[in-house]
């Protein structure tokens, strides 16, 4: 479990950035400013954990209970809220209310596990879901151009195999990119300058980690 410190950021695009010897890196430019929400204690809760809400939304668009808690907490009612788990010793560096700032998680030249939701693609076939090559565009092909062919046999093993590359849904799935590098800060604006392209469309909410696969993931912890 990902127990490294961790914000959570609005999704602003896609920019890119000049090394001094020209070369041209592709950047997410990630938005920070998360707020604690609320604590999770293992003498409470039996768990360590730090609840971070961003954004803003109407209060009367949530229940009575959620708008209760957020605005006794934070006075206002975020857009999104998640659970992150911690140490105990970073659940006790942070109060209610506090904005957790991307300088005291983060640091140039760190990787970081982000999470977010892939844009929905809709019901898809083979060729765009799978890759499949089609069938060929001459010789007789009629109708088939774009199917899967054959999905199994009849007397042997006489039934489709589990997790066949068919049709379906695509996108619209969480999904983790891994050891993404932070390329640049910029603390006054709360702006985190990613590596490369994550998951999501512009002001999608991304959760930003500590990658657990790097050594130098928990150094801020």
């Amino acid at each position: 479990m990902n127990t490294h410190p961790g914000i959570l950021g609005k999704k602003l695009g896609m920019t890119q950035l000049f090394l001094d010897d020209g070369t041209v890196v592709p950047c997410t430019v990630v938005q920070g400013g998360a707020v604690v929400v609320a604590k999770r204690t293992k003498e409470k809760d039996g768990y360590d954990a730090l609840v971070l809400g961003l954004g803003e939304r109407k209060a009367k668009n949530v229940s009575k209970a959620v708008r209760t808690a957020a605005e006794k907490a934070i006075q206002k009612v975020p857009a999104v809220q998640r659970e992150l788990r911690a140490t105990a010793e970073l659940v006790a560096k942070y109060e209610v209310g506090q904005v957790v700032r991307i300088e005291d998680v983060f640091e140039v030249g760190q990787r970081v596990d982000v999470k977010g939701t892939s844009i929905g693609r809709g019901f898809q076939g083979v060729m765009k879901r799978h890759g499949f090559s089609g069938l060929n565009m001459t010789h007789g092909t009629h109708e088939w151009r774009r199917h899967g062919g054959s999905i199994g046999t009849n007397m042997t093993p006489g039934r489709v195999f589990l997790g066949k590359s068919m049709p379906g849904q695509m996108g619209n799935a969480t999904v983790t990119v891994q050891n993404q590098r932070i390329a640049k800060l910029l603390p006054d604006e709360q702006l985190v300058y990613l590596e490369g392209t994550v998951p999501g469309s512009r002001n999608a909410v991304l959760t930003l980690r500590g990658a657990v696969k790097k050594k130098n993931a928990g150094k801020k912890a």
